[in-house]
């Protein structure tokens, strides 16, 4: 597996595409740190540290599957790069204003936190016309795991840098700077400008008629809770010990656990489905939660912290192998952003009830509800196993460039296309290829 990161990354535009999407995700990657910090810094408080970083979640949440949509249907540079503009547009007022007035506070943290562009999505969905391999592509989703895990590590590295540098505000300017240069090399590149989706098939829900991919949300949006508690805590345990950087070092730990762990995993290729995989790695990331309600010192907690992260990325890398398998056929973007929302909402949720149970006992009931949201997570998992079973005939998603276009293919390939990807029975009867979504 090692050999094949190195064969991947030396694909043409592979390297870039990887680069350009994670420095793009800074942005969201560290506003669970940088909003509360922010606020803190400006003399809120920790209630309305963790509303603002919930409202700038769901707004994410939100906007994810929508604009992911809009990529299906009308390709990613003109979804992509304005969006990306705005958003950082949204958070550069947000460090001129400050908190108040709250109103505007709020405001800034929708704008920015739903026009997010979905390049995680949009990458995933480039990987197939990029590698053309399964292989390629099942190593492309183990790496992508793994490097978004070491951004995790030096993300709030950087933050808490530039908070001790600086100011908490420059920290918002510079991050989310950076988040639109990402997304501009992303959508420049020859594979996102010629990308297309396949034809997908009319449906209001879209991506969320496959049963099996409602599973995997419900099962990462409670893991979105835990580590969006996670985020709170880790201030609440550097506000108590007396030094704010701590909770940096704390969520990188965390980061560096889960690029042990994703590493582990991508080095060997596993026995089982997926499916069966992903349930097995989910019971190990809840059992992994629990060590952290004994809050100990510094040096251990760290510690604590990187064992919590160790099955965060193989989760995340077998997730990504899932959603594959269980998307119905032309909503390959949408499918992956959706998986971002259940993970955004949850996060949001964990942001939003962590404040209080903080504010009322601590840094330990913070690390309560992570526990909470790793547990409800395994339980998805069993409770719905029945709905999350291996398709009859398991592909990987389907691209096609510009030089493709749908009206090339016969009705023929397209019934054929559509019957090989609607892994699920997803599709309904009644409609026809013709009718885009």
């Amino acid at each position: 597996m090692a050999a094949g990161y190195g064969e991947m990354l030396r694909t043409r535009y592979a390297a870039r595409l990887l680069t350009g999407t994670l420095v793009g995700r800074l942005p969201n990657a560290t506003a669970a740190l940088a909003i509360p910090l922010f606020v803190l810094a400006e003399g809120g408080s920790f209630a309305f540290a963790g509303a603002l970083s919930a409202v700038y979640g769901v707004a994410n949440a939100v906007g994810q599957p929508l604009l992911g949509r809009a990529v299906d249907l009308y390709g990613q540079p003109r979804v992509m790069l304005p969006s990306a503009l705005v958003a950082a547009l949204g958070m550069a007022v947000f460090a001129v204003t400050g908190p108040e007035p709250a109103f505007l506070a709020y405001a800034a943290m929708v704008v920015s936190g739903f026009f997010t562009p979905p390049l995680e999505g949009g990458l995933r969905a480039l990987w197939p016309a990029v590698l053309k391999s399964e292989e390629r592509i099942h190593a492309a989703y183990s790496l992508d795991a793994v490097a978004q895990e070491l951004m995790y590590v030096v993300g709030p590295l950087i933050i808490s840098g530039m908070v001790a540098l600086w100011s908490p505000a420059a920290a918002l300017f510079v991050i989310n700077g950076l988040g639109a240069l990402g997304a501009l090399a992303v959508v420049t590149s020859r594979p996102s400008r010629e990308w297309r989706s396949a034809p997908r098939e009319a449906h209001w829900l879209g991506a969320l008629r496959s049963p099996g991919l409602r599973v995997v949300l419900g099962t990462f949006f409670f893991i979105g809770t835990a580590l969006g508690s996670i985020a709170v805590a880790a201030i609440a345990y550097g506000k108590d010990a007396g030094n704010d950087g701590i909770s940096g070092y704390i969520l990188s730990a965390i980061g560096v656990g889960a690029l042990i762990g994703g590493t582990v995993y991508g080095h060997r290729q596993w026995p089982g489905t997926p499916e069966q995989r992903l349930r097995l790695l989910v019971a190990g990331l809840a059992v992994c939660y629990l060590p952290l309600l004994a809050v100990p010192g510094t040096v251990m907690m760290t510690v604590l912290a990187g064992v919590a992260g160790l099955f965060l990325a193989p989760c995340l890398a077998c997730a990504f192998v899932v959603v594959d398998r269980h998307a119905p056929r032309g909503t390959v973007t949408e499918a992956f952003s959706w998986l971002v929302t259940s993970f955004g909402v949850g996060a949001a949720i964990g942001s939003g009830v962590v404040g209080p149970a903080v504010q009322n006992g601590g840094a330990r009931a913070g690390y309560l509800v992570a526990v909470g949201g790793g547990a409800a997570a395994l339980v998805v998992m069993l409770a719905a196993r029945r709905w999350l079973r291996a398709p009859a005939t398991p592909s990987t998603v389907v691209a096609r460039s510009e030089d493709e276009p749908a009206a090339a293919r016969s009705e023929d390939e397209l019934l054929v296309a559509r019957s090989e990807n609607d892994r699920n029975g997803a599709v309904e009867p009644g409609f026809s290829a013709g009718h885009q979504a």
